[in-house]
C-alpha cells in the first residue's frame, strides 16, 4: 500500500438526503467530500445486537483501545517482515496482502488462500463483514472479546517465530564469522597442525597467540622475557593474515596464567584452542546444519509474518467497523438509518476533505458549532469540547465533529 494514502471512515444519517434513501445519502456524502479531496466507496456495516446505553459507552472506550492495539500489532509485524526481507520495499509490499475469503475461512485451505489474497486498498474498497470469523448475530461484547484474543494471538505467534528465526540467524552468523574472520577470532581447527601442540604433559603447555601485524616484528625478541619459565626458542609461526600473525609458544604449566596475563598487557591475543579429532569436519557439518535450520525458519517466519500481517489488518478494519457502528448508535440514535463510506485520500488532502464535510454537515451537531463572521465553522468552544469529551464523542484527534469519522493509514 502506498505510504501517501490516508482513509476516512465516515458515517452519516440517511436523513442528509431529502428522501431518506441510503443510495441518495451515499451520493450526498460523495458530494460533501468532492472528487477534489478524495474518492468515496460504500463501506457496508451490518446491524449488530445493541445492549444498554451504558454498555455502548463502555464498548466505545474498549474499541478505541483495541484499535490502538491493532495498529501497534500491524506495525510490529510489518517491522518483522522488513527485517526478514532485509528492507527490500518491493518484496515487502508483495507480502502485505489480506485474505478475507469466507470460503477460505470455512475450509482453511492454504491453496485457496493463495488465490484470493488482495492488496489492502482493494480489500478496503470491497469490504464486507466476515460473517464466518465474526458472526454478526453475536453480542458486541463477544465480538470485541474475540477480536482482542485474535490480535494478542497474532502478536504472540509472529513474535515467537521471528525471535526463533533471529536466534538461529545470530548463531549462523557467529559460526560463519569463525570460518571467515581474522586470526584473532576465527576457528583455528583447520589452521593449527596437531603436531605443534604439546598434549598429555604434566609440566608443559602450548599457547596460541594472535599478534597484531604492527607488533609481529618485536614478538620473537621479547616473548621469552615477559614471564618466567617460557621455553626458549619455542615460538613457531603458524599463519598470518592482513591483521594478525599466529604463533605457538610453550611454557611451563605453573606459569601459564602469568604468561597469558602478560601477553594481554602486550596487546597480544591469547587464543583458546583444544584439539579434537575430526573437529574440522564437525565444524563444517555444524555450519551446514544451522544454515539449513536458518533457511527453514526464514521461510516459516516469512509465511507467518505475511499471514499475520493480513489477519492483523483484517482485525483492525473490523474493529474500525465496530467503532463506527457503536458511535453511530450513540450519535444518531435509534432506529438505525445511516450510510457509511470509505474516503480514500492523502494525508495532505484529508484535512480539506474533513473541512468540506464540516461545511456540509455541521448542522447535525445542532448548536455545538458556531460560525465566524464569514459563515465558516468555528470549533473553539472549550466548554462544548469538554462536554463532548466527557460523553465519549470526541474524534481521534481530540476534535469534535458533527458526524462519525475515523481516519487511519495502513503502511
Amino acid at each position: 500500500m502506498s505510504k501517501g494514502t490516508k482513509y476516512l471512515l465516515v458515517s452519516l444519517p440517511t436523513s442528509i438526503s431529502p428522501s431518506n434513501d441510503h443510495d441518495e445519502a451515499l451520493t450526498a456524502l460523495r458530494s460533501g467530500v468532492t472528487t477534489d479531496f478524495g474518492i468515496v466507496t460504500p463501506f457496508p456495516i451490518p446491524e449488530f445486537k445493541i445492549g444498554t446505553l451504558d454498555a455502548l459507552v463502555q464498548q466505545a472506550d474498549e474499541l478505541a483501545k483495541l484499535e490502538t492495539s491493532c495498529q501497534a500489532v500491524v506495525g510490529k509485524v510489518g517491522d518483522s517482515l522488513k527485517a526478514i526481507l532485509e528492507g527490500d520495499e518491493s518484496k515487502i509490499s508483495q507480502q502485505k496482502t489480506v485474505n478475507d475469503s469466507e470460503d477460505f475461512w470455512k475450509t482453511a485451505n492454504y491453496i485457496a488462500a493463495l488465490m484470493v489474497v488482495e492488496p489492502v486498498d482493494q480489500y478496503l474498497r470491497s469490504f464486507t463483514w466476515n460473517k464466518v470469523k465474526y458472526r454478526a448475530d453475536k453480542p458486541l461484547s463477544e465480538l470485541i472479546d474475540t477480536l482482542q484474543k485474535e490480535v494478542v494471538s497474532i502478536d504472540n505467534d509472529v513474535r515467537q517465530k521471528y525471535n526463533q528465526y533471529n536466534q538461529v540467524k545470530t548463531n549462523l552468523t557467529t559460526l560463519q564469522r569463525k570460518q571467515t574472520g581474522n586470526l584473532a577470532s576465527k576457528s583455528l581447527t583447520a589452521i593449527v597442525p596437531p603436531s605443534l601442540l604439546i598434549r598429555d604433559s604434566d609440566y608443559l603447555e602450548t599457547h596460541l597467540i594472535a599478534v597484531p601485524s604492527q607488533l609481529a616484528s618485536s614478538f620473537p625478541k621479547i616473548y621469552e622475557t615477559i614471564s618466567p619459565w617460557v621455553v626458549p626458542r619455542s615460538a613457531q609461526r603458524i599463519d598470518a593474515d592482513d591483521e594478525f600473525t599466529l604463533y605457538a609458544v610453550t611454557t611451563f604449566k605453573k606459569y601459564s596464567q602469568e604468561f597469558i596475563h602478560k601477553a594481554r598487557e602486550q596487546k597480544w591475543i591469547p587464543r583458546e584452542f583444544k584439539y579434537t579429532e575430526g573437529g574440522r569436519e564437525a565444524e563444517a557439518k555444524e555450519v551446514e546444519k544451522v544454515a539449513k535450520e536458518e533457511k527453514k525458519l526464514w521461510g516459516e517466519a516469512l509465511r507467518l509474518g505475511r499471514t499475520g500481517w493480513g489477519e492483523a489488518v483484517m482485525a483492525w478494519v473490523h474493529v474500525l467497523a465496530l467503532r463506527v457502528f457503536v458511535e453511530t448508535v450513540l450519535r444518531y440514535g435509534l432506529p438505525l438509518a445511516f450510510v457509511c463510506g470509505l474516503v480514500k485520500t492523502t494525508p495532505k488532502l484529508a484535512k480539506k476533505a474533513r473541512n468540506s464535510l464540516d461545511q456540509s454537515y455541521s448542522y447535525l451537531a445542532g448548536n455545538a458549532f458556531g460560525r465566524d463572521k464569514k459563515g465558516r465553522i468555528a470549533k473553539d468552544d472549550s466548554s462544548t469540547s469538554a462536554d463532548m469529551q466527557a460523553t465519549g464523542h470526541m474524534g481521534d484527534g481530540g476534535d469534535y465533529s458533527a458526524y462519525v469519522c475515523y481516519d487511519f493509514e495502513i503502511n
